[in-house]
C-alpha cells in the first residue's frame, strides 16, 4: 500500500515531529514558536489530490483534519483555525491544520503572508508528548484509524 515516489519531501521525511501515525495517514506537528499548535495531516501513499482517494478515504482524512482542529483548540484556545491543503511545493497530500489568534506575526494575513507584528504575547506551551497523547485518545475515543 505505501505507493512512495522515493523523491518527494513528504515520503521520504516524515515532514515534522511525529505525533499520531495512523493507517492511512500521519499527524506531524510543524516546528514553528510563531505557531504553537500547526500541524500537518499527512497521507501516506504519494497522492497529488483529494480526488485521487475514493469517498472513504476522503472521509477518513477529514475525520483526522476535523479531530486535530478540536484538540488543537482545546489545547491552545486560538481565536481561529486555518485548514489549508496546498501542495504547490509538495504535491503530496496533506493538510495544514494552523491556529490563529488577532495578535499572530501574520494577522490577518495567511501565516505565508507579510509580517504585520514584531512582538507577540505568550501562547500556552504543550509539549509535543501532551498534544500527542490527545490526539491519541481523542482518535481512540471516536474510533479514528486514519
Amino acid at each position: 500500500m505505501d505507493n512512495m515516489c522515493g523523491h518527494c519531501e513528504l515520503c521520504v521525511n516524515s515532514g515534522g515531529v511525529l505525533l499520531w501515525d495512523g493507517k492511512d495517514c500521519r499527524v506531524v506537528r510543524v516546528e514553528d514558536a510563531d505557531y504553537p499548535g500547526f500541524c500537518r495531516v499527512i497521507w501516506r501513499d504519494h497522492i497529488r489530490e483529494m480526488t485521487d482517494l475514493i469517498p472513504s478515504q476522503r472521509s477518513s482524512i477529514m475525520e483526522v483534519v476535523f479531530g486535530v482542529e478540536l484538540v488543537i483548540r482545546q489545547l491552545f484556545l486560538p481565536h481561529k483555525i486555518n485548514l489549508a491543503s496546498f501542495g504547490n511545493m509538495t504535491p503530496h497530500l496533506h493538510w495544514h491544520v494552523i491556529p490563529r489568534w488577532s495578535d499572530d506575526r501574520h494577522f490577518p494575513e495567511p501565516i505565508w503572508g507579510k509580517t504585520q507584528q514584531i512582538k507577540l504575547p505568550e501562547r500556552n506551551k504543550v509539549s509535543d508528548e501532551t498534544l500527542a497523547l490527545e490526539l491519541k485518545n481523542h482518535f481512540l475515543r471516536e474510533n479514528i484509524h486514519g
